[in-house]
């Protein structure tokens, strides 16, 4: 009795530690020094692109500054990203799946939300100065509603590469069987499509 105890609380301890493995892994890697990369200057850790950020975007526009753009991030665990909504403009649903992200408005106003994994529905109107954080891996999205006033937003993220997936892009985009969209939208196959042409797809 005893060494069946013995081995369940062993097996247990095993599965708890490769979870937290698991979990460990998710994030960003640890790196064992002050940075990533050799020969480096001053240069190096300084980012100028978002300069050519200040004209007005005709649509919605998001400028990163990730480790894929700004290469001196790899490793560091942050990243940044600069939003610019024209009127009447959105950031589709989408996910960040390997951070949160915190958004600061610098100007104007943003409609918010994201759903948790009990489908709880958050929403909030932000105005400039205001701070809203969507929590890691939940759909959610950004909507400038007014007609007149582009806003600007500025989103920090927990990781050097945050990723994002679209969730219109991911669906219609992608080549995901259209029978399989049909059932599980409960429609029909020309509003797929008409879904699709207008997401741009190829197909």
């Amino acid at each position: 009795m005893v060494s069946r105890i013995s081995m369940l609380q062993f097996f247990l301890l095993v599965i708890a530690s490769l979870a937290i493995i698991q979990m460990t892994k998710a994030g960003d890697e640890d790196i064992l020094c002050d940075f990533l990369g050799s020969k480096v200057d001053a240069k190096y850790f300084t980012y100028k692109d978002m300069r050519s950020f200040e004209k007005p975007a005709a649509a919605f526009t998001v400028m990163k500054a990730s480790r894929v753009e700004f290469p001196a991030l790899n490793g560091q665990s942050v990243s940044l990203a600069v939003l610019q909504f024209p009127v009447n403009s959105v950031n589709p649903p989408h996910i960040h799946p390997r951070s949160a992200e915190l958004l600061l408005v610098r100007k104007g106003c943003l409609q918010v939300g994201f759903v948790d994994t009990t489908n709880k529905f958050y929403n909030q109107t932000l105005r400039t100065g205001d701070i809203f954080v969507f929590p890691k891996g939940l759909v959610h999205y950004q909507y400038n509603a007014d007609p007149h006033t582009p806003a600007l937003a500025i989103s920090a993220f927990g990781s050097a590469n945050a990723g994002t997936v679209s969730i219109p892009a991911t669906l219609f985009t992608t080549g995901i069987d259209d029978n399989i969209l049909e059932k599980s939208f409960k429609t029909d196959a020309k509003t797929i499509q008409a879904l699709k042409t207008g997401l741009g797809s190829k197909q």
